[in-house]
C-alpha cells in the first residue's frame, strides 16, 4: 500500500495542508495520506502550541472527514518528545511492515533536510514527496524525491497572528467542519 506520512505541527490544520496533502494523493497515486500531528518539533523546542494536542488531532479529524485517502493517526503523540521523524518510521514500519512509505513536506523542510535527525535513514527507507510556491527545490544526491507546484496562501502563523489579534481568518483558509477556538 503506497502510504504517505505527513508530520507537521498542524498549529491549527488549514486547507492549505489539504490541498498539498490532496496534490500528492493524486500525482503520485498514493492510497492514503497520514496526516501526523508531532508532539514536539526538535526544531522548536521550548515553545508552546497554540492549540491543544487533542484540539490539533479533533480539528484534523474533521478536516478530513470527507476525504477517503485521509488517515489521521496519534502516533507521535503517543512516542516521548522530541517528534524525530526517523522513530516515526521506524515504529510505522514495525506496524505496517507492507506499507512503500512517503513523507510529505513542503520547500521550507526539504532545504532544512540535511539538519534532520538521521536524514540518511530516512533517505533509505521512503521517498519524500515536496510541495513548492514557486520554483522546484534542488534535489539532493542519494534523496528520492517528487516535487510537486503549487500556490495555496493559507499559513498557520497567519492564522494565529489573525486570532490571537481577535480577529478571523480568511474563510477560504478554514477547512469545513473546522472552527478555530
Amino acid at each position: 500500500m503506497k502510504t504517505c506520512l505527513f508530520g507537521g505541527s498542524f498549529d491549527p490544520v488549514h486547507a492549505g495542508h489539504l490541498t498539498i496533502a490532496q496534490a500528492a494523493a493524486e500525482a503520485l497515486g498514493l492510497h492514503k495520506v497520514v496526516f501526523l500531528p508531532a508532539a514536539c518539533s526538535p526544531f522548536k523546542t521550548g515553545k508552546t502550541a497554540y492549540f491543544s494536542a487533542q484540539q490539533r488531532v479533533d480539528m484534523l479529524r474533521r478536516a478530513t472527514a470527507h476525504l477517503p485517502w485521509a488517515e489521521v493517526s496519534e502516533l507521535d503523540l503517543q512516542l516521548p518528545p522530541p517528534s524525530w521523524s526517523w522513530r516515526i518510521v521506524q515504529t510505522w514500519q514495525q506496524l505496517h511492515p507492507q506499507d512503500e512509505l512517503y513523507w510529505l513536506m513542503g520547500t521550507d523542510q526539504w532545504e532544512q533536510l540535511h539538519r534532520w535527525a538521521r536524514y540518511d535513514y530516512l533517505a533509505e527507507q521512503l521517498r519524500f514527496i515536496v510541495y513548492h510556491r514557486g520554483a522546484p527545490p534542488q534535489p539532493r544526491e542519494g534523496v528520492r524525491a517528487t516535487f510537486i507546484a503549487g500556490n495555496h496562501p493559507a499559513s498557520a502563523s497567519a492564522i494565529r497572528a489573525a486570532l490571537q489579534a481577535g480577529q478571523q481568518p480568511p474563510a477560504e483558509w478554514i477547512p469545513a467542519n473546522v472552527v478555530y477556538e
